[in-house]
């Protein structure tokens, strides 16, 4: 089979004039066609993020909120969103362009990195700390959200020490608290509260156990710090990430002895391990204030959606969700009324697709490692991906650190790219083209050979355990005509790919791709160009769009 087109015309002059003259002009922020938590009608759906922003955590600057999330080792790290409802969310940026320490995160480190972050706003400047468990706890600081923020401070340098949240206190002394990872630090359960310098760059002191989990509240960490009504409060998940509860330690003493109660669980809400998260209070409107939660899901190949649950206080202790049986335990709600704000706020979602016009990514994208300027450079009206060697021990797309991905952005959704491919014909082996990575991936690329370009379509099951990749040809295509891969994602994260020359009429591989989790996240959708050989000119794919649909 071949697949012919008119369309591309040879030379990157002439294919950027084709690009320009059929794009249309796009919003810059336009609003998702997957997912809309905003109903339009003064009330929400859950979740309010139908993404995988793991560990959320958040906090309110007069009428603005700002969250965090885990990144794990996904570069660009700690996404920064912001709200003015808690239900509309734009993602503003990263704190962290690169990771540190930078040679060490230039491979693939799936699982490590970024943890569990906090972000505060303390005397005028935002504090994000974040845990890395191989490494210890860091700090990154900025006077705008949107960036540009500090280079990490390390606070504390050790094994497991995880998911830590600073406060600071009335007298201006500045407290950390934090979990431990049992996989590093050969302990878990259990919370730690330690002394910072004023700055809240270092640990002053070796800290105190103020709570341990194992008899009610295995796996308790992500704590979160608080102090209200002369409380200090902790608030904490246990129990699992997917299994698990919601749970309130509070004292009159910042190291104790907490009292602890259950605050939130599952219920009959359908919505499995309702926890961790942000506690925010909204600015007053008629001098009124509201009390929200913002939590994760764990939805597996989709990974850890963010919740919003309204809060109320009962006897000095928060009950987050709804309680119709009046026991003092929060059930997740599944629509509820809107924050009061002191307006209507329009329609906002983080960006899913990408024009690329704009000579420079979206901010939705990011790489499997510290990338190089060499994998990716945006033009004028299209992104041109080199083809970068594989690393020499990789079995398979697993380990290769040039894949740029995104979030699943709901559980049914279409992606839709167009692309010309460009290999050098002194090689083969060069591939481009789009991929579903997880556990298990499955993707359709090009790829060069002698003579040749084929179509393939692989899927790789237990990619992680360096299993190899299956793959099938499709048939045979011409270099540097336009080609057109697509991937429509079901409920359930069914998976079917398909390919077209003209861009209306598309012909599906005939087989179904189950999406797999990650390690420690969901699963994700996006391009590469790889190549097996080291070359002083490789070949490039120009992308010139990448579309994100119902």
């Amino acid at each position: 089979m071949k697949v012919n087109s008119h369309f591309w015309v040879a030379g990157t002059l002439l294919a950027t004039s084709v690009f320009a003259q059929n794009k249309p002009v796009s919003n810059q922020y336009p609003v998702s066609q997957t997912w809309v938590a905003d109903l339009q009608d003064g009330r929400y759906k859950n979740p309010v993020l139908h993404a995988d922003y793991s560990d959320p955590d958040a906090c309110r600057v007069g009428e603005d909120f700002y969250m965090t999330a885990s990144s794990f080792d996904a570069v660009p790290g700690l996404p920064v969103l912001h709200s003015r409802d808690l239900v509309n969310w734009t993602l503003i940026g990263h704190a962290l362009p690169r990771q540190v320490p930078v040679e060490h995160f230039e491979k693939t480190q799936h699982g490590n990195g970024v943890w569990a972050p906090a972000i505060r706003f303390h005397k005028g400047e935002f504090y994000i700390y974040y845990p890395d468990p191989d490494f210890g706890i860091y700090v990154v600081k900025a006077k705008n959200a949107a960036g540009p923020w500090t280079e990490p401070v390390l606070v504390e340098a050790g094994k497991g020490l995880i998911d830590p949240c600073p406060l600071w206190d009335d007298d201006g002394q500045a407290y950390l608290v934090h979990g431990w990872a049992g996989s590093r630090a050969g302990i878990k359960s259990v919370i730690t509260v330690r002394k910072m310098n004023a700055e809240g760059t270092k640990v002053t002191d070796a800290g105190v156990l103020v709570y341990d989990g194992h008899k009610i509240d295995p796996t308790v960490e992500g704590p979160k710090f608080y102090k209200r009504n002369g409380y200090y409060y902790i608030f904490a998940p246990a129990g699992g990430v997917a299994t698990g509860w919601q749970i309130a330690l509070r004292s009159k003493n910042v190291y104790g002895p907490y009292e602890r109660k259950v605050v939130m669980a599952e219920g009959k809400s359908g919505v499995n391990g309702p926890h961790q998260g942000a506690w925010v209070t909204t600015s007053p409107v008629n001098g009124k204030s509201e009390d929200w939660f913002l939590h994760f899901q764990d939805k597996n190949e989709y990974g850890r959606v963010v919740h919003l649950q309204p809060m109320k206080w009962v006897d000095d202790w928060p009950i987050i969700g709804s309680d119709p049986d009046g026991d003092g335990i929060g059930d997740p709600v599944l629509t509820y009324s809107k924050p009061l704000t002191r307006k209507k706020y329009p329609l906002a979602t983080p960006p899913e697709s990408d024009e690329f016009d704009t000579g420079a990514l979206g901010k939705q994208w990011q790489w499997q490692a510290n990338p190089k300027g060499i994998w990716a450079m945006p033009a004028a009206g299209f992104l041109r991906l080199y083809s970068y060697k594989i690393p020499e021990d990789a079995k398979n797309l697993w380990d290769v650190p040039n894949l740029l991905l995104q979030k699943f952005p709901a559980e049914e959704f279409t992606v839709t790219t167009r692309l010309k491919f460009t290999p050098n014909a002194n090689l083969t082996n060069e591939k481009t083209g789009l991929v579903i990575m997880g556990l298990s991936y499955a993707g359709i690329y090009l790829r060069s050979g002698k003579n040749k370009t084929e179509l393939v379509y692989a899927t790789c099951l237990k990619a992680a355990d360096g299993k190899p990749e299956a793959e099938r040809i499709l048939g045979e295509f011409e270099p540097e005509s336009d080609l057109y891969l697509r991937v429509k994602v079901s409920r359930g994260g069914k998976c079917e790919f398909g390919f077209s020359g003209d861009g209306s009429r598309f012909k599906t591989v005939g087989e179904t791709f189950q999406a797999e989790a990650g390690k420690w996240i969901g699963a994700k959708v996006g391009l590469f160009c790889t190549r097996e050989t080291q070359t002083n000119d490789s070949g490039y794919a120009d992308y010139d769009w990448f579309r994100v649909t119902h």
